[in-house]
């Protein structure tokens, strides 16, 4: 382990980026990300441009189409009423209405458009000004108060880091993204994940239309219904004997048309025929009532999802995994756009039963029916594919999650991520916090494996311990899941974080910090009969309690984890704890931070040294803050 400097900030800010939204200048991002931030900024000065432009034209079409329609009323009462103009004034009249209101419309559109993705571009530069907290999707319906590091780590909430990644626009992206963050993945996945997010990195315009066109399948897209629909038993088995059989009554019915009509044949032929073929219609009447009123809803929520696979589907994809997602979209070698054009069509054949100069005829062909068992054939041909669908829109969005993070932080570079047989190991060389601004984030280096499984950092209060706890657990999760990470290197193997950072006593639950804090190490010393060796994080282990059974009992605990192979890190204000470092060498070393005072004043150097820390400033920052001691 060498000597570096961890996160400048501590305590309340180790959370997310200042809460009172101090940016840092752009001429302070690193060289890569100032162009990322000028780019962005003319996008999003380009678009505002655009949008104001697009709103004189609304102006000026709202009020000349008001005075078209003025005048098209006019000419009305002037041809009708006064019958002093020639009625056929009325139709140029209400053309130029139309027109108007056509174009009206698509102005709206397009201005609307504008605006939204110029407020797409400007929370792109909140991320990279630091003052994004707040502004994002939190992912609070993610949050599980029993997940082993998820709370500590800030993964969730306002500040979190799924706020700073999530640009995904669908629930199955949001929810592909917390997987990813909630569970490591493999080697051989993660650099797929790598390779795949490198691809897309610098793809601006795909993110921009995947969350353009995203808008509304957030909103009102239905995955599970859908998925439940495209799954469900046959209604109705639409072989090619029933669907022939279909056709052929319905033709007997014409063809006894024109043998009444034609010939001398009379109505009996006819009639034959339109009462088998009613026989037939009768006996399928309740499932093909049930096929017509379930395709509505996913009809139109297949419409919504179109956009998105349309865009995917006219994206060029190399990496191995991008190739396989875009695969999965296909449906017997056709991409889902046209299978859901497939849909969409029947659907309005089903509709055209309800025009009423079309109805007799529709009674005639068995309309209703034949449109029926076509679209029940297309459901059991291409409603297993949804949830594929799904699934792989979903991805593709965690993965431009992803790559939008690794497109504005250049300077951060993918993981060396290890098989287990190499492993456990984590060995990083200026490694920062993710979640702080990256001009105030100063860099640590900390080596773990082999031989040296767990540091004891001592420390005065404030002087980055929890920090340094939270920059490698984040490193880590970030790294298994496909991720840049803060640092200058990593080298990491698959590991089951676990964590004891955050932890509260609860009122509703009747529970004790102390009582909270041994439930949470009950959690990670369980974590290591898992598959993957544990990398813990344990925070001020244990000093819910007297010094006494702390000492004894932390010393229990730190054992049993090395013995089951873990590594981690213990910080402490107890300089007792450290001799368990002393014990256990070279198992374990001591590290620790200092300050110092400076005209009544405390300051934080935030350099990680080797050994234990000498002084506390408790007592100083007790002064400080006023009180008399």
């Amino acid at each position: 382990m060498s000597s570096a400097k961890p996160a400048r900030t501590t305590g309340p800010r180790a959370a997310g980026p200042d809460p009172k939204g101090q940016d840092p200048a752009a001429g302070s991002l690193p060289a890569g990300a100032a162009a990322v931030h000028a780019d962005y900024a003319k996008r999003r000065d380009d678009f505002i441009a655009l949008s104001t432009r697009k709103g004189r034209q609304e102006r000026w079409l709202s009020h000349t189409r008001l005075v078209s329609f003025l005048v098209a009323l006019a000419l009305t009462w002037f041809a009708l009423g006064t019958e002093s103009v020639s009625a056929l004034w009325i139709a140029p009249a209400a053309l130029v209405f139309a027109v108007l209101v056509i174009a009206h419309d698509r102005v709206i559109r397009a201005r609307d458009h504008a605006c939204r993705a110029a407020d797409l571009y400007e929370r792109g530069l909140a991320r990279l000004e630091d003052r994004w907290a707040g502004g994002g999707n939190v992912g609070d319906e993610f949050r599980d108060a029993d997940h082993p590091y998820a709370d500590d780590l800030d993964v969730f909430g306002e500040g979190s880091l799924f706020e700073l990644l999530c640009t995904a626009r669908t629930s199955a992206g949001e929810q592909t993204l917390a997987r990813w963050l909630l569970a490591p993945a493999e080697p051989e996945v993660v650099r797929s994940r790598q390779a795949a997010v490198k691809e897309l990195s610098g793809r601006v315009e795909l993110r921009q239309d995947l969350a353009l066109l995203g808008e509304d399948v957030r909103s009102r897209l239905r995955p599970t219904a859908l998925v439940r629909w495209g799954s469900a038993p046959a209604v109705l088995d639409p072989s090619p004997r029933l669907r022939a059989t279909a056709a052929a009554s319905s033709a007997l019915s014409v063809a006894g048309i024109f043998l009444w009509t034609l010939t001398e044949a009379g109505p009996i032929p006819f009639l034959i025929a339109t009462a088998v073929q009613s026989a037939f219609a009768l006996r399928l009447r309740s499932r093909v009532r049930s096929i017509a009123a379930d395709v509505v809803a996913p009809t139109r929520d297949l419409a919504l999802l179109s956009g998105l696979l349309e865009r995917l589907e006219g994206e060029p994809m190399e990496s191995p995994r991008l190739a396989e997602l875009r695969a999965a979209f296909h449906v017997e070698g056709a991409p889902p756009s046209k299978r859901i054009r497939e849909l969409q069509r029947l659907t309005d054949l089903l509709d055209a039963r309800r025009n009423q100069l079309f109805a007799p005829f529709s009674a005639l062909l068995l309309w209703k029916t034949q449109v029926a068992l076509g679209i029940e054939a297309w459901r059991l041909s291409c409603g297993p594919a949804l949830p594929r669908w799904l699934d792989a829109v979903g991805e593709i969005e965690a993965l431009c999650s992803l790559s939008g993070y690794a497109h504005e932080h250049p300077h951060d570079p993918f993981p060396e991520v290890v098989s287990q047989a190499e492993g456990p190991i984590f060995d990083g060389v200026a490694i920062g916090h993710p979640l702080l601004p990256d001009a105030c984030c100063e860099r640590n280096d900390l080596s773990l494996g082999g031989e040296r499984q767990a540091f004891v950092v001592s420390g005065s209060n404030m002087s980055g311990k929890s920090t340094l706890l939270r920059t490698v657990g984040t490193n880590t999760l970030l790294a298994l899941a496909g991720s840049p990470v803060r640092a200058k290197s990593l080298r990491v193997s698959p590991v089951a974080l676990a964590a004891s950072i955050r932890v509260n006593d609860s009122l509703q639950d009747g529970t004790s910090r102390f009582y909270a804090e041994i439930l949470r190490l009950r959690q990670v010393v369980d974590a290591c009969s898992g598959d993957l060796p544990v990398l813990f994080l344990l925070d001020e282990i244990l000093h819910g309690t007297n010094s006494h059974d702390r000492r004894i009992g932390a010393d229990a605990i730190v054992r049993g984890l090395l013995e089951r192979g873990a590594l981690g890190l213990v910080t402490t204000h107890d300089l007792a704890l450290a001799k368990i470092a002393d014990e256990l060498a070279p198992q374990i070393e001591n590290i620790h931070f200092e300050d110092h005072i400076e005209d009544g004043e405390i300051h934080f150097d935030y350099q990680l040294r080797q050994g234990v820390v000498t002084k506390s400033n408790a007592l100083a920052l007790m002064r400080a803050v006023g009180l008399d001691v």
